[in-house]
């Protein structure tokens, strides 16, 4: 089972400073990708419309802008404009 996993759902490895805030992040922002990338399929293939492909991605998005919040990814940071965009 755990080769399966390995395949639908690879993981890279982590190649920033590490702080366990840091790798967490990494974590979801990955598994945010590979959720992306399964809903753009979805939609493409005709399996959702391409508003509930939106509105999907919009909620993964807010909930990865939430963990970055969470962890205090980018708080520490001298430039908070292109923080915030993030």
């Amino acid at each position: 089972m755990a080769i399966n996993d390995d395949f639908l759902y690879p993981r890279s490895r982590y190649h920033g400073d590490f702080t366990p805030e840091n790798l967490v992040f990494n974590a979801n922002l990955q598994e945010f990708a590979q959720r992306v990338s399964l809903i753009c399929g979805l939609e493409t293939g005709g399996k959702l419309s391409s508003e509930e492909a939106y509105y999907k991605i919009k909620d993964l998005w807010k909930q990865l802008k939430k963990s970055k919040k969470n962890l205090g990814i980018g708080e520490d940071s001298g430039n908070s404009s292109t923080q915030e965009n993030i």
